[in-house]
């Protein structure tokens, strides 16, 4: 039996049972249980963030209408490209997302939409159903399921400290008061877990920001491995959630990708892991076996075309040539944080019961075994601009890529820092990253993953900044520079 203790999700608590078994009856039930009177159905529009429809319930009946039916929304004010004369398109609520609003006027009942065609399809271009596309075929194709998760980096900016001041560049891990912001982060994490999201920890990141108006204090939020698009889902809520808490206490958030030429940018990592019959594919307790090795591969070999989804805007290009943790070249190593891959540490090769007997000595507890081993490989190219679902659907075009073709072992070994030092690099302008989605446009849009639609759109919004001499300039001028930064302050 479920012991519901611990569970912070007040709709799973009442129900004993997990989310991913809510019933529309369930949630009419709990909506009356809850008293809540209003239900807000949010979506993914074109530009990766979330939208709300707001329906103030009266009736039973009502509620159960609003939550099997959804609604009809104009589909040419959501996605680019779009036109006019065809706009009218579904959204349909997925009861396993709901969850309660904590913020607004009232308590509400909040849950994500699916979209679909006037002819009941899934529509092929909204974000939810590109990624879901993409985790299918991969899967019918290798048995495997792609699980991720992210590691969310953003700046909480007020005005200076005198108590226990900022210091520069030391704000990793680093706890109150020298830490700014913690509360925040706290009651960020409360409400995610209240959501449903899994998370694994927060903390204060490195990137610490002292200037004569302003402070400017870096932290991150690591989630649990998930389906992919689940994965989506939770780094989509989790922005809105941070923005909202900030902006309750009267405090600026961005997860821009630059923010000064002084201090680091807010990336977006994302570890992934293969699995199989519930058991990790990519390892044999002894790093990363040939599976994940050929997962590598197939994210190193479609690098350039994923930046067009995971860094969007020209400030992601100031990124890679300032951060000092930015992916230094298309490679990969154990532990290396100057790679695009990372293969960091996990509990490999036995020595886990030995630290917790020294630890605690005299402990004679047994150790919990996770069900799945905790092994990812992390892919250091995103930033806070990223479009993650169309990230996350492009990882898994190019994970199924490194799974089907015969070379990629040899690959993996050509891009690996433990035996070589040069490799190529990544696009330097979002007109670059246009170019190299072009080029892998026909890995993305088999078997009807990305719709041809839709990589036109993001090639045509990559090409409009019209950057690459832009960023010649600002590297040069620090009044450009400057003014891009403001440009593309709220991004993603």
């Amino acid at each position: 039996m479920v012991n519901y203790a611990f569970e912070p999700h007040p709709i799973v608590r009442l129900l004993e049972k997990p989310a991913a078994e809510f019933t529309c009856n369930d949630l009419v039930h709990a909506a009356e249980q809850l008293e809540l009177r209003q239900v807000n159905l949010r979506y993914v529009g074109g530009d990766g963030r979330l939208k709300t429809i707001a329906f103030p319930i009266d009736s039973q009946d009502h509620l159960t209408e609003v939550l099997m039916q959804g609604e009809r929304v104009d589909g040419s004010s959501i996605f680019p490209g779009v036109g006019s004369e065809a706009s009218d398109v579904y959204i349909v609520p997925r009861h396993r997302t709901a969850f309660v609003n904590p913020f607004g006027e009232r308590p509400s009942l909040d849950v994500l939409c699916s979209f679909y065609d006037e002819d009941g399809k899934p529509l092929s271009y909204a974000r939810e159903q590109v990624v879901r596309r993409a985790s299918e075929v991969l899967t019918e194709d290798t048995g495997m399921v792609l699980e991720a998760f992210g590691e969310l980096e953003y700046y909480l900016v007020d005005e200076p400290e005198r108590v226990f001041p900022v210091e520069e560049e030391h704000g990793y891990q680093e706890s109150s008061p020298f830490s700014k912001g913690e509360w925040v982060r706290e009651e960020v994490l409360g409400h995610l877990a209240s959501m449903g999201i899994k998370l694994k920890y927060a903390h204060g990141e490195v990137g610490n920001i002292l200037e004569e108006d302003r402070q400017l204090v870096q932290h991150e939020i690591e989630f649990w491995p998930v389906p992919i698009e689940q994965a989506a889902d939770a780094l989509v809520i989790a922005k809105w959630v941070v923005r909202e808490v900030a902006y309750q206490h009267g405090l600026e958030v961005t997860f821009a990708p630059s923010v000064s030429g002084e201090g680091a940018g807010s990336g977006l990592h994302v570890h992934s892991r293969l699995v199989r019959d519930g058991a990790s594919a990519i390892t044999d307790d002894g790093g990363v076996n040939d599976t994940g090795r050929q997962l590598i591969a197939g994210y190193l070999s479609m690098a350039k075309a994923l930046t067009a989804f995971g860094n969007t805007v020209p400030t992601s290009y100031l990124r890679f040539t300032e951060g000092g943790e930015s992916p230094e070249g298309i490679c990969w190593g154990e532990t290396d944080r100057t790679g695009l891959v990372r293969v960091p540490l996990a509990w490999g090769g036995g020595v886990l019961p030995g630290m917790v007997a020294h630890a605690n000595p005299g402990s004679s507890e047994p150790i919990p075994e996770q069900d799945i081993h905790p092994q990812t490989v992390e892919l250091r190219l995103g930033d806070g601009s990223a479009d993650v679902h169309l990230l996350l659907a492009g990882m898994a075009v190019a994970a199924r890529r490194g799974l089907r073709d015969p070379k990629s072992l040899k690959l993996a070994a050509r891009l690996s820092t433990e035996d070589h030092s040069k490799f190529e690099q990544l696009p330097e302008s979002c007109a670059e990253s246009a170019d190299a989605l072009k080029r892998d446009r026909a890995a993305l849009e088999a078997d009807g993953v990305f719709p041809p639609d839709l990589v036109d759109a993001v090639i045509e919004g990559l090409r409009a900044h019209d950057d690459a001499k832009l960023l010649k300039k600002a590297a040069r001028n620090d009044e450009t520079r400057e003014e891009l930064v403001r440009r593309y302050w709220h991004v993603g």
